[in-house]
């Protein structure tokens, strides 16, 4: 008996502009994909994961992310990822996560012990955009690097403003990396960390690209994996039409999910 497609729910919030693309990255790793607006009023639980996407939900007021941290639609979302759905957010849904507590929820307290602070960049004051490199930094398996090898690098897009992973905790980085939390860092084309610009684009502690939750179920990313989906997308590509339009390294981190949520499924 065939299993059916994951379906993933994209959770828009007002203000959020990167559903659509979002749910296409879903279905092209073979998934369905589903706008969820925030004010539906319908269950989470018939969906087998969830994706926050980018934008700037509720004009990025306060600071990026902070209100729609406190929509009732996060109890629901904590009480999913809590029976080990995956949850990823993207940019501003990465915003939302650390603001909610989701991540990196190291002790199951929800408190909001990161921000994600406006970029440090010598060159460009505000809101950036540009292509950059990341690096698989996460030795365990988790929900969102099943189908890389460790220390892999991806090329990947960045588009923001406040995307510098900080912390007043100087503890917390030592916990977070023996925690094994620490899900991607910048780096550059070889895979070395230069925690300086260009390299690591706003000034994120340890070069901080992404973060999961101590169970690697739910990841916060600034950088867009769903605008490299396939192998055209990516700066410098050469190659026939055939293979531009083959998978780009974004869609490992969609493929990952997908294998995710089916081996749950067989549980």
């Amino acid at each position: 008996m065939l299993m059916s497609k994951p379906k993933i729910a994209i959770l828009q919030f007002p203000g959020v502009n990167c559903e659509y693309e979002s749910k296409l990255a879903c279905e092209q790793a073979g998934m369905e994909a589903e706008i969820y607006r925030w004010n539906s009023g319908e269950p989470l639980d018939t969906y087998d994961g969830f994706l926050l996407p980018g934008g700037w939900s509720y004009e990025d007021r306060v600071r990026a992310g902070a209100i729609a941290a406190k929509d009732p639609l996060l109890e629901q979302l904590r009480e999913q990822a809590a029976l080990g759905k995956p949850v990823i957010g993207i940019c501003n849904g990465a915003q939302i996560l650390v603001e909610s507590g989701l991540i990196p929820n190291i002790d199951n307290t929800l408190r909001v012990d990161f921000a994600l602070a406006p970029n440090i960049n010598p060159r460009v004051s505000g809101y950036y955009c540009t292509w950059i490199h990341v690096m698989n930094s996460s030795k365990k398996q988790t929900a969102f690097n099943r189908t890389m090898k460790y220390e892999e690098v991806l090329p990947l897009p960045i588009a923001h403003g406040e995307g510098r992973f900080v912390t007043r905790n100087k503890e917390l980085i030592d916990t977070l990396i023996k925690n094994d939390q620490i899900a991607f860092r910048y780096c550059n084309e070889e895979g070395n960390v230069i925690n300086e610009f260009p390299v690591n684009p706003n000034g994120s502690l340890y070069s901080i690209a992404a973060l999961t939750n101590p169970e690697g179920n739910v990841m916060a990313i600034m950088p867009h994996p769903e605008r490299a989906m396939e192998k055209r997308q990516v700066p410098g590509f050469q190659g026939s039409y055939e293979e531009s339009r083959q998978h780009g390294p974004g869609s490992k981190i969609f493929f990952s999910m997908k294998e995710y949520i089916e081996e749950r499924r067989k549980k």
